[in-house]
Parts: C-alpha cells; sequence; structure tokens
C-alpha cells in the first residue's frame, strides 16, 4: 500500500458515507446499509467473512511460495449461474465480524508467510475492510493488497482504492450485455467493467514482480473461456488489445465446470472443449499478447471449494 493507515482511514469514512444511500457498486441500491437494510448484494453494515487461508490455486505471481493470503467475502452484486463459490456469494455461508477482527485476520495471513492479501468480492465491504486495514497498517501489514474482482465496479469506489490496492486482479466477463445479463444478472456489465479495468490500470500499470517472481504491484485481466463461447472471448481479446498496451497480464482460465444452475441453460451445460480453448489461447498468442497464464483442462475438475468445510480447498 502506497498509503498511511491515517489516509486509509479517512477513505473507509468516505466509504462509510457512500454505503448510507449505498452506491459502493454499480447497482447503486440507495439502501442505508448502516441502518442495516440490505440491497441486491445481501450485505450489511460489517463484512462477511466465509474463508480466509494460503491460496496456491491463483497465477503464480500471486500464489508465490507461501501462497496468497486469501480472504473471502460473502455476497456479490453478480448472480453468475455458474459460480464456483455460489455457496457464500448467493447461499449467505460466512459470519459477520467487526474490522477489529479482519484486520487480526489480515495480519494472521501475513504472519504465516503469505505472500500477500488478497480480497475476493470485496467492494460490497469496502468501509469496513478499509477501516481493517488501516488499522492493519498501523500493526505493521507490509505485504501487497490484491483486489480480486468480477469487474462490475463504480468509479466512485475505485477512486478511494487508489493507493491502497497494489494489484487489482478483475474479470472481464462478457463482451455482450445480453449474455451478461442472462448469466450474471447484468445488463450494463460490459461498458461498466470495461471502463473500470481502464481506471484500474491507470493505477497501477502492467505486473511487476520482485526478484522471486511475487507480484508487487499492477494488473493481471482474467477471462473465464466459457463453452459455445458465451463469453465472447476473442470480442474481449480484441478490445483488451485495442485498449490497453500488449504487455498487460492476461490471465485465460480454462476451469469452468456445469455447477450451481449452469444446466439450466443450454449454452452451459458441458464443460469446456480442449479445442475450444485452445482457440482462445491461438487468438491471444495472435493478437500480439506477450504475456498470458493458461491453465490445463484438468483444472475444470481442481480447485472448486465447499465452503461448507473448515479447509474449503484440496490442497
Amino acid at each position: 500500500m502506497l498509503l498511511g493507515s491515517t489516509e486509509i482511514m479517512k477513505r473507509a469514512r468516505e466509504a462509510r458515507k457512500l454505503s448510507t444511500s449505498c452506491r459502493l457498486c454499480p447497482r447503486a441500491c440507495r439502501v442505508d446499509r448502516t441502518d442495516g437494510q440490505t440491497g441486491y448484494c445481501g450485505a450489511g453494515p460489517d463484512p462477511a467473512i466465509a474463508s480466509a487461508l494460503p491460496h496456491f490455486g491463483e497465477e503464480p505471481p500471486i500464489s508465490g511460495e507461501g501462497g496468497a493470503g486469501t480472504i473471502f467475502f460473502s455476497h456479490c452484486n453478480l448472480r453468475c449461474v455458474y459460480c464456483q463459490n455460489h455457496q457464500i456469494s448467493q447461499g449467505g455461508v460466512g459470519s459477520v465480524v467487526s474490522p477489529v477482527h479482519l484486520s487480526r485476520m489480515i495480519l494472521g495471513l501475513q504472519n504465516e508467510g503469505c505472500s500477500n492479501i488478497e480480497l475476493v468480492s470485496p467492494s460490497h465491504h469496502l468501509p469496513g475492510l478499509l477501516e481493517a486495514l488501516a488499522i492493519a497498517a498501523c500493526d505493521g501489514l507490509n505485504l501487497p493488497v490484491v483486489y480480486n474482482t468480477n469487474g462490475y465496479e463504480s468509479l466512485e469506489t475505485l477512486d478511494l482504492l487508489e493507493g491502497v490496492v497494489d494489484i487489482y486482479l478483475p474479470d472481464l466477463k462478457y463482451a455482450g450485455d445480453k449474455d451478461a445479463l442472462r448469466y450474471s444478472g447484468a445488463d450494463n456489465y460490459v461498458e461498466i467493467a470495461r471502463r473500470a479495468i481502464l481506471k484500474m490500470y491507470d493505477q497501477v500499470g502492467n505486473l511487476e514482480t520482485d526478484v522471486h517472481g511475487r507480484g508487487i504491484r499492477g494488473m493481471i485481466v482474467r477471462h473465464l473461456v466459457l463453452p459455445n463461447d458465451v463469453a465472447g472471448t476473442l470480442a474481449t481479446l480484441l478490445w483488451v488489445r485495442q485498449n490497453l498496451p500488449c504487455t498487460i497480464t492476461l490471465s485465460l482460465m480454462a476451469q469452468f465446470s456445469p455447477l450451481h444452475k449452469s444446466l439450466e441453460f443450454p449454452g452451459l451445460k458441458r464443460g469446456l472443449s480442449g479445442d475450444e480453448y485452445e482457440n482462445a489461447v491461438d487468438s491471444a498468442w495472435e493478437l500480439g499478447f506477450e504475456n498470458v497464464f493458461v491453465q490445463d483442462l484438468d483444472s475444470q475438475d481442481q480447485g472448486i471449494p465447499d465452503f461448507q468445510l473448515d479447509k474449503p480447498f484440496n490442497w
């Protein structure tokens, strides 16, 4: 983090003001979260946490040797029908904690030797999260902060994160709003996510790593390749190529599996084929991208968490 604890606490107060008539995310539900009202995401005034653990399944610069210090926040502002974390994003699994408690969790992950603090789907809990980061910074937090987001972000919220977030890890899920509405419940996802990613890049730039290959600053744009080209992969890659430098780091994910409500949708009733994924990877190279993380197809059957367990992952 570039900012000190005093400035981060100031940002926390500004985020709390945004939550009194909530516009922390693009849905702008306008409910008073500080009074216990809940909007589309279902989150209350304080953070709800499903799990906090060293995560070894992320991209190599994020996992590092000690694992990403990953904190999974409950609730979400999207309703992805194929979400592998649906137990926490839509099912309500998780426990409400105070900012002080969250700061202790953050420092606990640092003490375990994690490579960073990775915040997964945190935007709707931003006031308490920023307060926790301010307390942790005062108490010795010195790891990079990774912001793992679905990309459906408000520019006003991103302004509060400048100087706090070291590495952005956004999804760019779709190239068409009809698909975004059908499969994730957001009819304006494409414009909002693209605009947000450009702002994130303006804040942190290309991915930078230390001598051990661990990420210290920058951005990795993730794109989950879906069967039957539901995600519009080529169109998404073209947009990235036209709007960001060819040195941007991409992560093309092959881990789709027909989970949650996928079987209710004809285009998502099967896993990703080898040809579909290879075509996506070939397209990225042909467009001139220089830094692309790829996955094995067997990742479809690996890393699917069960947040009902104390240890959600099998590593």
